[in-house]
């Protein structure tokens, strides 16, 4: 079997070490047992799924008929920060033997957890390729710090959100491996459809509770910050006493500072408490039912932020681990407290209430995403990695590609008088640039367009310059991505119509921008006045086979004709009414006028704002560009932007 090199099935190491983990990596592990013929799929499990006071979460594994091809005890009891770094070292110790035998293609390691980091560190000495889940993403304790070393060993990246790409590249990590997938486990979460939820509420809650009217409490400890933590959930429990609702109290994880949270647990009695129902684990597909109808759910699991919104369940989130998280608006913080007051409080607003369901974290169809990304692979590739380090200065060392070859884009600029192609470089430099007059009529335009396209592609080879791709002025750009509407023709500005009897328009209507500002405009207004000899003024001249032009019109309008003046001022208040639906439309940050133009028409349109915008957009700054050629630059840029990310 051929693909993108590879020679064989691509063989995958999937690791898993807690519950938490497995939820993310199961969807992932059933699309690759689910194609045999392009995949082996062989599964480690270490951590806390081999501990009974966790659960034997293992066993779950096994009840979605996974082989485990290795069990690895790693964890050193005493849930502390010396028992922690003991069981890093400890897997460290154990991992080679099990990855010398399976000999994976890849590795596939989720999130944060120390386990994780000794994972990574093993394959990564060991030449195994690493693809990380969930990389680039803000939470706020020491999980930081695992999560982003994971990364720098990583030579693939999986994330989960706009932010967490963004944070990814600003890491210096390569953007052709980095894939914006969403969260696997939302693919789950968004498909899950279980009418028989009371059966399950009432299994783990009892007979008597009805949606709605219970919470589900998780809270792990924080390693950085045990004492405090162990505070915050002793005043949790003491708050969830308080409130009186019935609550299902899932136990911590296996971090420094768990045992103590036990203890506070025992100690005031949750295990026996009439309300309460503590558990060491909840599989998966229980739990997405058990917080999808819950009144409530409250602690610092990254669940809480994540998963959670997907059904838009109320969720008090406590303390600082998950501070710098996305969060939708079912969360409400409660980053300190000295008493249970501020929980309780903070339960009496939440209990109950029912917010819009939220998918920052995915939209239900990470794994496709994933697979296919996978699947593309290159074995073949180098394995060391690349960093995408900014620039410090110019490398006095040269590369005979890049002397031989500079990437490039081609860039057109659709204008009412002329149509301009240009190549321009990664740099933002005009290496050559066309300029024809723009025919009349649109399949004229079109061939032309075409042909000068040809041109400058068939010169790019001459001058070294390999196009990326062609990218045409104009348009709106939202979140780095170009709109392009539903018959790609969104953003055209210049039709839109701002008098409903004004003069005509190439477009076949009447009172767009373009018949009143545009170059061509101009121009049509200044061979009016030429026939009828009012354009020309003291100080000025025109041979007799000179065309008519809008630069003729400014220059009247400059020195006095009120007739250019008259004409210039409407085209003005043409543009800046134009604006002004805009500004009420997009609402945007800055308005910059481009253009020969632009210096002309800039205080009429910052006069039609102030007397027509809304009070809400009138601030808004209107600045005239000073790029030489802002439309081919722009056009331009999109090409090579879009060219740098990989997205699915």
């Amino acid at each position: 079997m051929e693909k993108n090199g590879n020679n064989h099935k691509l063989r995958v190491c999937v690791a898993t070490c807690n519950r938490a983990d497995y939820s993310k990596l199961a969807p992932i592990m059933f699309g690759i047992k689910a194609e045999p013929q392009f995949f082996e799929l062989d599964v480690v499990v270490l951590g806390s799924h081999l501990i009974d006071d966790y659960g034997n979460t293992y066993r779950m594994i096994e009840q979605d008929d996974f082989d485990i091809h290795t069990r690895l005890h790693t964890i050193v009891r005493g849930e502390d920060e010396a028992a922690m770094v003991e069981s890093v070292g400890l897997a460290l110790v154990k991992l080679p033997d099990v990855l010398n035998r399976l000999k994976p293609d890849i590795m596939i390691v989720h999130g944060d957890r120390f386990d994780a980091l000794a994972l990574a560190t093993s394959a990564a000495l060991m030449n195994i390729r690493i693809l990380h889940i969930e990389g680039g993403e803000v939470s706020g304790t020491i999980d930081d710090s695992i999560r982003h070393a994971i990364t720098k060993l990583a030579h693939y990246h999986v994330c989960c959100t706009r932010s967490a790409e963004q944070h990814l590249i600003a890491m210096c990590e390569d953007h052709d491996r980095i894939l914006l997938a969403g969260c696997p486990s939302y693919d789950k979460l968004l498909s899950a459809k279980n009418k028989d939820y009371m059966s399950i509420i009432r299994m783990w809650l009892g007979e008597d509770v009805k949606t709605r009217d219970y919470i589900v409490a998780l809270q792990h400890p924080v390693t950085t910050d045990i004492k405090h933590s162990i505070k915050m959930f002793e005043l949790t429990l003491d708050a969830l006493i308080s409130f009186n609702k019935r609550t299902l109290v899932l136990f911590p994880n296996v971090d420094a500072g768990s045992k103590e949270m036990v203890r506070v647990m025992r100690k005031k009695g949750i295990e026996h408490h009439p309300n309460f129902r503590a558990v060491k684990h909840v599989p998966f597909d229980q739990f997405i039912q058990l917080v999808a109808h819950a009144g409530c759910m409250i602690g610092n699991s990254s669940c809480g932020v994540r998963e959670v919104g997907a059904f838009g369940t109320p969720v008090i989130n406590l303390g600082t681990r998950q501070t710098g998280r996305e969060t939708g608006e079912n969360v409400l913080h409660v980053r300190d407290a000295d008493t249970q007051d501020k929980i309780l409080h903070a339960l009496q607003l939440q209990f109950g209430k029912q917010y819009p369901c939220s998918k920052i974290y995915g939209d239900g169809n990470a794994v496709p995403r994933i697979l296919k990304f996978l699947k593309s692979i290159d074995l073949k590739e180098p394995l060391q990695k690349k960093f995408c380090f900014p620039p410090v200065k110019d490398n006095i060392s040269q590369d005979i590609d890049h002397i031989l070859e500079t990437q490039s884009a081609l860039a057109v600029d659709l204008g009412g008088t002329n149509l301009r192609v240009a190549i321009v470089s990664m740099k933002g430099e005009i290496v050559k640039r066309y300029t024809q007059l723009n025919p009349k009529t649109y399949e004229d335009r079109l061939e032309l367009i075409l042909k000068m396209c040809i041109e400058a592609a068939s010169e790019a080879v001459n001058v070294n310059c390999r196009i990326l791709g062609v990218g045409i002025g104009g348009g709106i750009v939202h979140q780095h991505e170009l709109i392009h509407g539903s018959s790609f023709c969104a953003a055209e500005l210049g039709h839109i119509v701002v008098s409903l009897d004004g003069p005509e328009c190439l477009c076949g209507s009447q009172g767009c921008i373009e018949a009143y500002a545009s170059g061509t405009a101009l121009q049509r207004e200044a061979k009016k006045l030429h026939d009828e000899d009012l354009l020309l003024v003291e100080g000025m001249s025109m041979k007799e086979e000179e065309i008519v032009s809008a630069a003729h019109l400014i220059q009247a309008a400059k020195l006095g004709n009120t007739k250019a003046e008259s004409i210039l001022r409407t085209a003005g208040t043409a543009l800046g009414l134009g604006v002004v639906n805009i500004l009420h439309t997009v609402n945007p940050s800055l308005v910059i006028l481009s253009g020969v133009l632009a210096s002309h028409y800039v205080n009429a349109v910052k006069d039609v704002i102030n007397r027509q915008a809304l009070s809400s957009v009138k601030t808004v700054d209107v600045v005239v560009s000073n790029l030489a050629d802002p439309a081919l630059l722009g056009a331009a840029s999109l090409v090579l932007d879009y060219t740098t990310r990989r997205i699915y």
